[in-house]
């Protein structure tokens, strides 16, 4: 076959990697495809010291080589969703077949490129957006089609999973593992994107998108971070024989398709729930291979790099054979425009915190607004008052329960005389 030729957009971490994985591993990827891949352009504003393109055709403007007519597939690794879009509609209007690592493009923008792509008989390749070096984009579109996908759930932020790992093992607070996951360089400056959930949401939209054959729906996911997790939930958690991690959940069910990303209690014997540090994983329950579980790392130059040459391969493949490139999405005329259910119509079971008065009574009139509001209890705890104090920590796990019935049931409870301050909840799942 005939050799492909690349320009990559981008000299930082990822495609640093890229590069990195595809000069080394030359001979096992020239094998693997049937033909040479070469780099035939790259475009980057500056050089980056973990990568020698000295041997390369380097240009400081990306876009020289979006418009180079030598360049048959762009990868583009810049990030962002402002110049990188409009590097992927170039790309796309001039005939080129896209691989990117951009989650946030295709979680935002993936319909309309898509549909671009398709119109232009090109292809956008996108595994490396969703969890690193886990090819869970393939396991989804390829090794789980036979399936009728139920449910999946995925530890699908490294940095989230870094910080709830430290909290549990160490018995530290969220604010000083931030600042050490931010020393480590796991946490940007501003971590909103990994401790408000933003990123992991960008992922989960993109795994229901292919689980259920629906198209991105970004705008309708519903995200909660981690920074109002404490100590001691994390230790009333393992009391009860759980663990909190940050979770990305899509169900489709009868009345429409939970997406939701949030602190989530798991049951501490499923896998899952020991996957631990920066490390991300990523449960896929189908109708008929039943629960599988893919692990690995979710991050880093060279995990993703794998990822992004594996799409690479893919491409070149048909490209070097002279075929033409299929669209690894669903076809567009097969999605289904599912309705997505309100955070407040989802129904799972919660673990309810709370300081109350340490005297006969309280409790009762706890456990009857929880019963009025047709909310039955799984197990309570009731610590001892601390000395010179005169509330105790409360701590119940109720049954599966309507979000909204809950929130009523929670402010009535928080309105009590005998209730001081805030009461927390964090949603439970068995994932079994």
């Amino acid at each position: 076959m005939k050799p492909v030729k690349i320009g990559v957009c981008g000299l930082g971490t990822v495609a640093s990697g890229t590069i990195n994985v595809l000069t080394r591993n030359v001979s096992e990827i020239t094998a693997r495809t049937g033909c040479e891949i070469i780099i035939e352009q790259v475009g980057a504003r500056r050089d980056n010291p973990a990568c020698d393109t000295s041997a390369l055709n380097v240009s400081r403007d990306i876009f020289d080589v979006v418009r180079n007519p030598e360049v048959e597939m762009v990868v583009e690794l810049i990030g962002g969703t402002s110049v990188a879009k409009e590097l992927v509609e170039e790309a796309i209007a001039n005939g080129k077949h896209v691989v990117t690592a951009n989650k946030a493009l295709i979680a935002e923008f993936g319909n309309e490129l898509f549909a671009k792509a398709e119109a232009k008989g090109v292809t956008i390749a996108y595994e490396a957006a969703v969890a690193g070096g886990i090819p869970i984009i393939k396991a989804l579109r390829e090794g789980l089609s036979a399936n009728k996908v139920e449910w999946l759930a995925g530890i699908i932020n490294g940095t989230g999973n870094f910080i709830l790992t430290e909290m549990r093992d160490k018995g530290r607070d969220f604010a000083d593992v931030l600042k050490e996951a931010q020393e480590l360089g796991y946490a940007e400056a501003d971590p909103t994107f990994d401790v408000e959930g933003i990123d992991a949401a960008h992922k989960l939209v993109i795994l229901a998108s292919l689980a259920f054959g629906m198209p991105l729906q970004f705008d309708k996911i519903f995200t909660e971070g981690i920074s109002n997790i404490a100590p001691e939930d994390v230790s009333y958690a393992e009391e009860l024989g759980y663990r909190i991690k940050h979770l990305g959940i899509a169900r489709n069910t009868e009345q429409g398709v939970e997406l939701r990303v949030h602190p989530t209690m798991i049951p501490e014997k499923r896998l899952i729930a020991n996957v631990d540090g920066v490390m991300n994983a990523v449960l896929v329950k189908g109708d008929a291979v039943g629960p599988t579980l893919y692990y690995g790392a979710g991050a880093g130059s060279e995990p993703t790099a794998s990822a992004v040459v594996a799409d690479i391969v893919d491409v070149a493949r048909q490209v070097g054979a002279g075929q033409q490139v299929k669209v690894p999405h669903m076809a567009f005329n097969t999605l289904q425009d599912l309705p997505i259910l309100g955070i407040e119509e989802v129904e799972t079971a919660y673990y309810l915190r709370l300081s109350a008065l340490d005297q006969p009574g309280v409790l009762s009139k706890i456990t009857q607004i929880l019963s009025d509001a047709g909310i039955s209890i799984e197990a309570l705890i009731q610590k001892e008052p601390a000395e010179g104090e005169d509330h105790v920590p409360v701590i119940l796990l109720t049954n599966r329960t309507i979000e909204k019935q809950l929130l009523s049931a929670k402010a009535a409870i928080a309105a009590l005389d005998s209730v001081s301050g805030e009461v927390t909840h964090i949603r439970v799942e068995s994932l079994g």
